[in-house]
């Protein structure tokens, strides 16, 4: 007879990721419970990029075409020189028609929302903290410490991001997060009139992005080499103002209207060195806890979902021991995320160029890339974008 709570699964963190496993699991009849840290889901003031690859798990979990309803349609994308002089461009259209899905940007509260509808009530446990106290192995369920006493379940999906406890515990030998050198700041914000161009700006060791969101809101972000743990003396605005403020329009304008206690500035670390396995004994890590990324491929959000779907996709009602499925998930995830990570960081050393030799290499191999077949540049994207779920075990 297995050992109590084997088919119980518990979820360590409310994020994209952790609610996506939670909902692949439910999908997978699989009873699962969320134990989230902070007091409520309020997600933080930012937008996403959900890439077809993602778009493609979100429909395996029944919530992609309510996300691709409430993005907005934008006729390019493309890279700019900070004089606004495009470098790069490309048709949404042909990203759409190469890869059958669009770049959906969308509020992360919608991301947030859309999930939480799809979960059964009482699921989700807000401030609840969650820590593994034993990992189990083959014949013994793993135990959570949760506030209401001590938990057992024969899988664990530890979502706690990029300070993961769970991470430590299950991999102490590991060096952990490394500092990328990036400093960013994100925020949602609402221009009296809509931008006309969605993309990015490209400095010296800096750049901004512009992302205009369906309800006449625009997410803009920005990213800036700095040293770990720096804040600016004369606020954030200034701060702003100094890095981009002789920039194109509508940059500078954008960050003035971010409102003080939403605009987000985080420093930016990587697991720049790969975990042995993304799981141990019945914990399976995921997302940021399993593979924290630079941002520069707007892929760590892409890759979490991918996560929940890959592992609830190996398990069933019928699957006797989850465990056993456990080696599969690292086999398949870590060589995809570990690529992907590698991919964010060098995307990453392009944008930190900052001598006045390499910033102009940069730009006039951007502008020579242009010049190549839309096919050219879209099959550059290909090992990303055309990723699909696996088939679900039988009993989906």
């Amino acid at each position: 007879m297995p050992p109590m709570g084997l088919h119980q699964a518990i979820v360590i963190g409310g994020g994209i990721g952790g609610l996506s496993a939670a909902l692949a699991l439910h999908r997978q009849g699989i009873p699962v419970t969320v134990h989230e840290r902070a007091a409520s889901l309020e997600p933080v003031g930012a937008g996403l990029a959900l890439a077809p690859n993602a778009l493609r798990a979100l429909d395996r979990l029944g919530v992609g075409h309510r996300l691709r309803a409430l993005a907005a349609p934008h006729p390019a994308i493309g890279v700019r020189h900070p004089s606004g002089r495009w470098l790069a461009r490309t048709s949404t259209a042909a990203v759409e028609a190469h890869f059958g899905d669009p770049i959906a940007a969308v509020p992360r509260a919608d991301v947030i929302a859309a999930l939480l509808d799809a979960l059964p009530e009482g699921t989700v446990h807000t401030d609840s903290p969650a820590t593994v106290i034993d990992p189990g192995d083959d014949r013994h369920p793993a135990v959570v410490r949760t506030a209401d006493g001590d938990r057992s379940a024969g899988l664990v999906v530890a979502a706690d991001g990029i300070r993961s406890a769970t991470r430590g515990l299950l991999f102490p030998g590991h060096p952990g997060p490394r500092y990328s050198g990036f400093t960013t700041w994100r925020s949602i914000v609402t221009p009296d009139r809509r931008p006309t161009a969605a993309g990015e700006v490209w400095g010296r060791g800096r750049l901004a992005g512009i992302v205009p969101l369906a309800d006449g809101r625009v997410y803009v972000y920005g990213a800036a080499l700095s040293p770990a743990g720096a804040r600016a003396a004369a606020g954030e605005h200034a701060e702003l103002q100094r890095l981009f403020g002789d920039w194109c329009a509508p940059v500078p304008q954008l960050f003035s209207l971010a409102e003080p206690d939403r605009l987000l500035r985080n420093d930016v670390w990587e697991l720049a060195d790969p975990l042995p396995a993304h799981h141990h004994g019945r914990v399976a890590l995921l997302g940021d806890a399993a593979h924290a990324m630079c941002p520069f491929l707007g892929q760590g959000a892409c890759q979490a979902i991918e996560d929940a779907v890959v592992l609830a996709s190996l398990l069933g009602p019928e699957t006797a021991d989850p465990a056993a499925a456990l080696p599969t998930y690292s086999a398949t995830r870590l060589p995809r995320t570990t690529a992907i990570v590698t991919a964010s960081r060098r995307a990453g050393a392009l944008i930190a160029l900052h001598s006045p030799a390499a910033t102009l290499l940069r730009t006039i191999a951007l502008t020579l890339a242009d010049l190549l077949p839309t096919r050219t540049l879209l099959r550059r994207s290909a090992s990303i974008y055309d990723w699909r779920p696996p088939a679900p075990v039988r009993g989906a």
